[in-house]
């Protein structure tokens, strides 16, 4: 076997690179038929995941399997499960084939499968190599490939061995070709020649093969032949495919007609350091790099990504440029000065490293000629012999540079023109360039790689205090630790901050340096460093005096919002400022790194940004200035949400807006769908400006925009935000004694009181509700609040209550011609008299009610009463026009995105489907409603589902076709479906 063997003699292990195998211990198992076999390759290679039974059937036998294929299947499934598990019965071994759903699925550790094994060596080789240690890489490569036994999957028939194994072909010609890439970079071009040469001829359409065939011929002193393999692999791709060698083998073919010294294999170490400075004649070999910070720690994923870079240098021969940007503090130079720690020997000429100070004093910035005249001096040219104008500096750099192998850090540059003189002219070196600016003229005209540094993880963020303070007191105060890490926003600057000054008090406990930070919350005074340099609130002033006027405006004016983050539009509301304009400046924060576009249109401040912008705005702008930015931002809010309200709920009742003011433009929606992606997008930002509305003493706007935002919140069922919301702004309109707006307020609380089960709760709102409305004269607030008091009852089961509100409350809608109001109304009754047994009563209602609600367009009224009428015809055992009435209902509630009472109608349609004796589409039903109760946390109605989930045989699969798109026939049973279904109402 090619791979580790376990050393307990009942141990499992599989093969599938070759015939397909197995052994317990050290003997081989007999796995029967070549079907089987494939059966238990469709296993193996799936990893633990379940493989149906129509798979299996597609793997064995393809399109024409015969009558008995599903019963030969059991077959090979029990013969399997005899070999692998000869005392499965007696519970000595752990199952290895086990059912799952409708199929299967196999348990087998990677380490014990080959293929797991090679492909774990490849992953692990890959590391290696980004790590710079070719070497092991090599080795492992070789390792996985010496795993092979030859071709895959030997013998098996069927489509899906034929598919696996060009796949599992391809993947060992690809490690292959990483294997002889490597050789090639150790020096070992001689050995591979005849391997190559082999190789190339047995696929000649590769071009990768031929591409090392050449640099091993080249490197060999072979220049002759390795033209050669280039024509004959020209020749085959123009004659079979038409088309010409890629870039990177034409390039190398160019290289190999000049003779590029560059192409020359890498000289030993200590031949490379002997190397003389063409400008002197001296060995001059700077090494210029800072001091890598002992405390290191993280940063990994950014580490394999930079280091990734490196790996095709022969391939791609152009200088590597690697720009590393991010926010000021984020810890792009300490980043920076550990990689080129990590790759200067790679760079045998030395290393340069300038701080170009873009971020410092607009008089200290260091202009490209003082920088290229920095670096011409440390490579031993003598002052005299400098040129005067820029131009001849960059020419004189880039001739030194010409045939080296140097590392260049420029940290801190402010834009592209004062990076683009000293970036070498030829091939072979690396520049790292750090920047609180984007570059992007480096990035597109020069080629750089970008890497944008984001704050570091919470795991990430403990080590690096773990590293500074020494493992003992985190781990001792865990609590505080984490609070540290939250209070500092994972910014390392903070974090060493902080962490020093922990460090030069090790007797405080981490409980009292996290009490400072609470204390400090809302300014920056917790992280003020000993200078400049280490003052947070310093380092992010200076990034942002090379703004213009009106973006630094935008930014400080970003410190009033409250959401986790705003669109352009809601930025341009803030600012008072046309769209476009706002576009504008958020892309020149964005390429200052003092926002972050986290998705397309949508800006986020780190934390510790988004207080000092709050700070700023206070001291930066006049208080008439930011109440108007305030009040603009809310009152957009308000306006576009009632926009959107137009289409999610536009039977509901509008509440009385205030006017815009004029520099405030709200968003237009066209579709149901467009206004509901907004109110989702939204939706937090909403939240927070209803309780910022609160908080500003705005309590009109507060209310407004909380009872505006009510239909979207039911719709979709975030009771959390819409209870916070609610109870928000009834507190608001209390405080401005607003009796119109406390009406609208207790009745948005009592429903989704009630939608929580907390009918006591919401009774005593709607009667305080139903006071207020009398009060006001508002009889149709007055109206509603009857009915949902009547829907409370009804919650309740007190049927009695139930039916006097609702009668009283259709009795004033048809008084005053509120016609959506009587619709509804009709509904309910015909709800309260279905549970009262009464059905002829209840259907006479409820089509009433159809009649009203249609003909004024209300699908959400009508979905709720179709639903209705469905549990009607359940009750009856007529379980065909049950399951067609809730599937109608579907329709009509999914065209309005009504996710709440889609669930329960989901719900419904499982009990009816299961009372049809069809357990299976009862089963998807109840997990599709489950899906949506999930979907805003702990749902009220989620566990009775899953009771209902639960209570069906378990063996029953939960898979075959949609019960809520397809109509299914039912045959009548005796069985009783709950009289008294949940489903809230509108």
């Amino acid at each position: 076997m090619g791979f580790v063997k376990a050393a307990h003699e009942d141990s499992l292990r599989f093969s599938v690179l070759g015939s397909v195998r197995a052994w317990r211990g050290e003997r081989e198992l007999d796995l029967g038929s070549p079907q089987q076999r494939v059966v238990l390759t469709a296993l193996l290679l799936r990893r633990g995941r379940p493989v149906t039974v129509a798979e299996l059937v597609d793997a064995v036998w393809g399109e024409e399997p015969p009558p008995t294929a599903v019963a030969m299947l059991r077959t090979y499934a029990s013969r399997l499960r005899k070999v692998l598990e000869p005392r499965r019965g007696a519970g000595e071994l752990p199952r290895v084939v086990v059912s799952a759903a409708d199929g299967y699925l196999a348990r087998v550790p990677e380490h014990l499968l080959d293929l797991g094994v090679f492909e774990r060596r490849v992953a692990e080789a890959k590391k290696l190599r980004a790590a710079g240690e070719v070497s092991a890489a090599a080795d492992l490569l070789r390792a996985a490939l010496d795993g092979w036994e030859g071709t895959p999957l030997a013998g098996l028939p069927g489509p899906l061995a034929e598919a696996e194994r060009s796949r599992l072909m391809e993947e060992r010609l690809t490690t292959l070709e990483s294997r002889l890439d490597t050789d090639v970079r150790l020096g070992r071009h001689s050995e591979v020649i005849a391997e190559l040469a082999a190789l190339s001829g047995e696929h000649p359409l590769r071009e990768q093969l031929c591409r090392l065939l050449m640099l091993s011929l080249y490197r060999s002193g072979r220049q002759a032949e390795a033209l050669a393999a280039y024509r004959r692999t020209r020749s085959t791709l123009v004659t079979e495919l038409g088309i010409e060698p890629g870039p990177s083998l034409r390039e190398l073919h160019d290289r190999i007609l000049a003779a590029d010294t560059s192409l020359d294999p890498p000289l030993p170490q200590g031949e490379a350091d002997a190397r003389v400075s063409p400008a002197t004649g001296n060995a001059t070999r700077p090494a210029q790099l800072p001091a890598d910070l002992p405390a290191f720690t993280g940063r990994r994923a950014e580490l394999e990504q930079v280091q990734a870079l490196l790996l095709d240098d022969e391939r791609h021969p152009a200088t590597v440029v690697s720009v590393i940007g991010g926010m000021a503090g984020i810890g792009k130079t300490a980043l920076a000065v550990h990689w080129a720690h990590q790759v200067a020997h790679r760079y045998p000429d030395g290393q340069l490293y300038i701080n170009l100070r873009g971020f410092d004093s607009a008089d200290s910035l260091m202009p490209p000629e003082e920088a290229i005249c920095t670096f011409l001096d440390a490579l031993g040219v003598p002052p005299q012999r400098i040129p005067a104008r820029l131009d001849g500096q960059t020419a004189l750099f880039r001739s030194l540079l010409a045939r080296r192998r140097m590392l260049i850090l420029l940290d801190n540059a402010r834009d592209t023109e004062q990076v683009r003189p000293l970036l070498p002219g030829s091939a072979g070196c690396l520049v790292i360039v750090t920047s609180r600016t984007q570059l992007t003229g480096l990035i597109a005209g020069e080629g750089a790689h970008p890497l944008t540094l984001n704050p570091m993880t919470p795991a990430e963020a403990h080590g690096f205090l773990a590293r500074r303070l020494g493992a003992a007191r985190p781990a001792a105060e865990p609590r505080a630790t984490h609070e540290i890490i939250a209070r500092c926003a994972r910014l390392p600057l903070a974090l060493a901050i902080v962490a020093a000054r922990a460090a030069t008090h090790p007797d405080f406990p981490l409980e009292a340096v996290a009490k400072e930070l609470h204390d400090s919350q809302g300014s920056l005074d917790a992280f003020a460093g000993g200078d400049l340099a280490t003052d947070v609130r310093a380092v992010f002033a200076s990034s942002y005096e090379t703004l213009s006027v009106p973006a630094t405006r935008l930014f400080h004016l970003l410190g009033l919002h409250r959401g986790p983050d705003i669109s352009a539009p809601a930025a341009a509301a803030l600012a008072g400022l046309p769209l476009r304009e706002t576009r504008g400046l958020l892309v020149e924060l964005t390429h200052a790194h003092l926002l972050t576009e986290h998705a397309p249109g949508r800006y986020t401040l780190h934390d510790l940004l988004r207080v000092h912008a709050a700070e700023r705005v206070v001291t930066e702008e006049t208080p008439q200035e930011r109440n108007g930015a305030v009040e603009r931002l809310l009152r957009w809010y308000l306006h576009t949400a009632d926009a959107a309200r137009a289409h999610l709920a536009p039977h509901r009742r509008r509440v009385p807006l205030e006017a815009l003011p004029p520099d405030c433009r709200p968003l237009a929606f066209t579709t149901h769908d467009k206004a509901m992606e907004w109110c989702e997008g939204e939706r937090l930002n909403l939240v927070a400006a209803v309780h910022q509305a609160a908080t500003s003493h705005r309590h009109g706007l507060a209310w407004r925009l909380s009872t505006t935002l009510s239909g979207f919140f039911h719709l979709r069922g975030h009771l959390h935000d819409w209870l916070t919301t609610a109870r928000t702004a009834l507190d608001a309109a209390r405080d401005a004694h607003d009796h119109a707006g406390q009406a609208r307020s207790l009745d948005d609380v009592a429903v989704v009181l009630t939608m929580m089960r907390r009918y006591d709760e919401a009774i005593d709102h709607l009667r305080q509700a139903m006071a207020l409305c009398r009060e006001l004269g508002d009889t149709v607030g007055r109206s509603q609040a009857m009915r949902d008091l009547g829907t409370t009852y009804l919650r309740l089961g007190r049927l009695d209550k139930a039916t006097e509100y609702i009668r009283r409350s259709l009795a004033l809608d048809r008084t005053h011609g509120n016609a959506r109001g009587e619709g509804l109304a009709l509904a309910k009754l015909g709800d309260a008299y279905q549970r009262l047994g009464r059905f002829d009563e209840a259907v006479e209602h409820l089509e009433q009610a159809l009649t009203v609600l249609r003909a004024g367009g209300d699908r959400w009224g009508e979905g709720v009463t179709l639903d209705i009428l469905g549990t009607i015809q359940h009750r009856l055992h007529r379980h065909n026009s049950a399951i067609e009435h809730y599937h109608q209902a579907l329709d009509a509630l999914r065209d309005i995105g009504n996710r709440w009472d889609e669930a329960h109608t989901l719900s419904h349609l499982g009990d009816a489907l299961l009372t049809a004796d069809d357990p299976k589409a009862a089963q998807i039903a109840w997990r599709q409603a489950l899906a949506v109760f999930e979907e805003s946390s702990t749902h009220p109605d989620a566990q009775e589902i899953r009771g209902k989930r639960h209570g069906v045989d378990e063996h029953t699969p939960a898979t075959g076709p949609d019960p809520t798109t397809a109509h299914r026939s039912a045959t009548p049973t005796n069985t009783n479906p709950n009289p008294n279904p949940t489903t809230p109402r509108p």
